[in-house]
This record gives C-alpha cells, sequence and structure tokens, in this order.
C-alpha cells in the first residue's frame, strides 16, 4: 500500500493512461453502485470517453499519480472529469462532475486535489454549473463535495438497478 507521504501529482489525463483508467473504473462497474455501468469496458471500448476530454474546454480530465516511478510509468491514484451535462445545445455552460479514487487511494485528500485542479481548469471556460449526482448511500462523495460549495438539489428515488436492487442517485449542485 502506499506511504501516506507520497507526493501526489495531478496533471491531464492522456492516451497512455487508458489502460489503467479502465481498470479503475471496472473496479467500480464489477463491485459497487457508484456507477451504473454494469459490464466491464475494454480499453478500447472506453477510448471514445478518455478522447471526449482534451486538455483544453470545458469537458477535463485530471489525472493523480503517484510522485514515484515503477518501472517507465506512474501509478494512477484517482481521476476527475467534467463531461457534458445533457446533450441538448442550452445545456452547453453545465458540466456533470465526478471523482473516481483507486481502492486504496481514499482518506488521503486525493479526491480534494483532483477537484482543486479540475475546477482551477475550469475557470475561465464558458461554464456556469456543476453537477454532480451521487449513488446513496455514499458520504464521503458527499463529503467531498459539500467542501467544494455544492448543495443539495434534490433524489432520483430508486433510478438505477444494479446487483439485484434499486439505487438512489442524489443531485448536487455548484456555481462557476
Amino acid at each position: 500500500m502506499p506511504s501516506e507521504h507520497t507526493e501526489v501529482q495531478v496533471r491531464p489525463g492522456v492516451e497512455s493512461d487508458l489502460d489503467a483508467l479502465t481498470e479503475l473504473y471496472n473496479h467500480y462497474v464489477r463491485e459497487t453502485p457508484i456507477t451504473f455501468d454494469t459490464v466491464p469496458f475494454s480499453p478500447e471500448e472506453r477510448r471514445p470517453w478518455l478522447l471526449s476530454h482534451p486538455e483544453d474546454g470545458p469537458y477535463r480530465l485530471k489525472v493523480a499519480v503517484d510522485g514515484t516511478f515503477q518501472g517507465n510509468s506512474q501509478r494512477i491514484l484517482g481521476y476527475a472529469t467534467s463531461s457534458p451535462y445533457r446533450v441538448k445545445p442550452a445545456y452547453s455552460t453545465s458540466v456533470e462532475v465526478t471523482v473516481y479514487l483507486a481502492p486504496d487511494a481514499g482518506g488521503r485528500g486525493i479526491g480534494t486535489l483532483l477537484y482543486k485542479a479540475l475546477f482551477e481548469s475550469l475557470a475561465d471556460e464558458d461554464v456556469h454549473r456543476a453537477y454532480a449526482g451521487i449513488a446513496q448511500p455514499n458520504e464521503a462523495s458527499t463529503r467531498l463535495h459539500e467542501r467544494f460549495g455544492f448543495r443539495y438539489i434534490g433524489v432520483h428515488r430508486e433510478v438505477g438497478r444494479k446487483f439485484g436492487r434499486y439505487w438512489d442517485v442524489a443531485w448536487h449542485e455548484k456555481e462557476l
């Protein structure tokens, strides 16, 4: 397990991160209700998602990496994204944001580092609101969003079914 004192760097996601990002996300697909995807992805299936988050514009991908190298690469500890909220043109100034951490990376402030970098990168973009949907229960995610000024705006009750049960999603909003 990484030391809590390991330097963490946050940078834009790049194509060479695809395998590790896919593996990290697939953990949540297989093991948790945090995402409502139900079938793991291959890296090639996940490539369009990665490419939809360039280094500029309102749709970003920030990756937290362990500051030490393992061979030629750094271990990905988590990522944060801003993505389109909805596809219709009038929604273009709103984004949906999310954070995913490696299973052993929680409680170290990595989510905070990721969101700080993400929101700083969005500061000069034409983005008015950020939205976050949090499958319930998820106290850690709720606390993270509240620290960044998100406010609870409502819940979609039993909106998703996974692992043989229905899950609520609480929605939070932040002015940008």
